[in-house]
């Protein structure tokens, strides 16, 4: 099959043909309508992490159940689907329940094992739903791994109808989908970004105040901080929160590292608080958001021998929402 692979880590990508995917007992091969891109996608090039190699990335995918493996019930062939990016060992799901992200077997698809830029994917049948109805091939690539983030993000950050949502950076994938969710959920979203066009561009996706990222202070004072930019912009982020405000972090684009005013810290007695992906249970529950219609944002759709190109968009930063590969019929 063809397949973007990464023969090193730190390398770069090549298009080239690999073995398809051995279908286990419990697994479904799938067979690729779309892909979308994540930063995970530039981060394994640096070997931040380093994949087993050689590896196939691409976290989010959807397509036709091409074939399942003997044990497998929930799907057959021919079925269109998508997969849940986050993959626990059952045990894990047992133990854990709402909370498998947290245990130590917890994978990322693309990330720990071979993803979708390739014609077929494969993955346990407890990652394989039935695509929601309703919705493009594109917008069932572009909402897994974004939108199980950013709905578990404002699960533990416990925001609610009527709080005031800061959305930090908006742009990516998941600050797309968090100031999508939390519209839903009834909360007013104030977003920040550097740029001009996108700060319109979020008031036009229904954000009650858009404010430049790289100013000083920010005029908001929010019971919730969707923050996934880092050192660049944490300073501000910590000063935008109410008393007993909840800032929550998935990630740091600009850098690793942060500095903390403890003072601040307990005097105001904010919580800073991580989180990563989903459980099965807040995938399902996207999954049903996105049949009920709740909007998913697109940047740019490039076919998949096109990888390179959208890998440099989303280097620059350039976009808003979702890249997403169209592998064709």
């Amino acid at each position: 099959m063809q397949a973007w692979i990464l023969d090193e880590s730190p390398g770069s990508y090549r298009l080239g043909s690999i073995a398809r995917p051995t279908v286990g007992r419990d697994d479904v091969l799938v067979r690729v309508v779309a892909s979308a891109l994540n930063h995970m996608d530039l981060w394994v090039t640096r070997g931040l992490p380093k994949p087993p190699l050689p590896h196939i990335p691409g976290c989010d995918v959807t397509g036709f159940v091409e074939e399942v493996g003997s044990d497998v019930t929930t799907v057959t062939v021919g079925d269109e689907v998508v997969i849940n990016p986050g993959v626990s060992p059952i045990d894990d799901v047992v133990r854990w329940g709402n909370d498998s992200p947290m245990a130590p077997g917890f994978m990322i698809f693309g990330e720990h094992c071979h993803g979708g830029h390739a014609t077929y994917a494969v993955a346990p049948s407890r990652n394989v739903r039935p695509r929601p109805a309703g919705r493009s091939w594109h917008e069932c690539a572009a909402y897994p791994l974004a939108y199980l983030t950013a709905y578990r993000m404002l699960r533990r950050a416990r925001a609610q109808a009527g709080d005031t949502v800061l959305v930090v950076g908006v742009g990516s994938g998941v600050s797309s989908a968090a100031l999508a969710i939390a519209r839903h959920m009834g909360c007013q979203v104030v977003a920040t970004s550097r740029s001009e066009a996108k700060r319109a561009e979020a008031l036009a996706m229904g954000a009650v105040a858009a404010h430049d990222s790289a100013d000083a202070r920010w005029p908001v004072e929010a019971d919730v901080v969707i923050e996934s930019v880092g050192p660049a912009t944490w300073e501000q982020s910590v000063r935008s929160l109410r008393p007993g405000g909840r800032l929550v972090v998935c990630g740091g684009t600009s850098g690793p590292e942060v500095e903390l005013n403890l003072p601040r810290l307990f005097y105001k007695q904010f919580e800073i608080i991580g989180s990563t992906m989903g459980s099965y249970q807040e995938f399902d529950a996207v999954t049903a958001l996105m049949a009920q219609g709740l909007p998913v944002h697109i940047d740019r759709v490039y076919r998949l021998e096109e990888y390179v190109d959208a890998l440099a968009r989303l280097e620059q930063g350039d976009q808003l929402g979702k890249i997403v590969l169209d592998h064709g019929e």
